[in-house]
């Protein structure tokens, strides 16, 4: 399958794939943090597919929705918060799967 290009929208706000939009990344986060959390969400999709038809799978899955959270592609939307309440989502601490580390 080969993937075309994530083009952005007009405004910033999502990404088209394939033609399918998706919710861009908060371009505010400082890019170290961006890159952590990048990080840790590839970690939780690689435990998505190891864990697929276990209990385990559950917990990988809820790790990616909170890295996503945490990047704003997923619950409030960035443009609808304030620069605190934006600092105060990537900020927070997320769940990384057992055995994970960024060094």
């Amino acid at each position: 399958m080969t993937r075309t290009a994530a083009e952005p929208t007009e405004d910033g706000r999502y990404v088209v794939v394939d033609g399918r939009r998706w919710r861009a990344t908060d371009p505010a986060i400082p890019e170290g943090r961006r890159d952590e959390l990048t990080k840790v969400l590839m970690a939780w999709r690689r435990e998505v597919r190891r864990t697929k038809g276990t209990d385990e799978e559950a917990t990988s899955r809820a790790g990616v929705q909170a890295t996503k959270v945490a990047l704003g592609e997923r619950g409030e939307k960035w443009w609808e918060q304030s620069d605190e309440e934006r600092r105060a989502r990537w900020s927070a601490e997320v769940p990384v799967p057992d055995g994970f580390s960024l060094s």
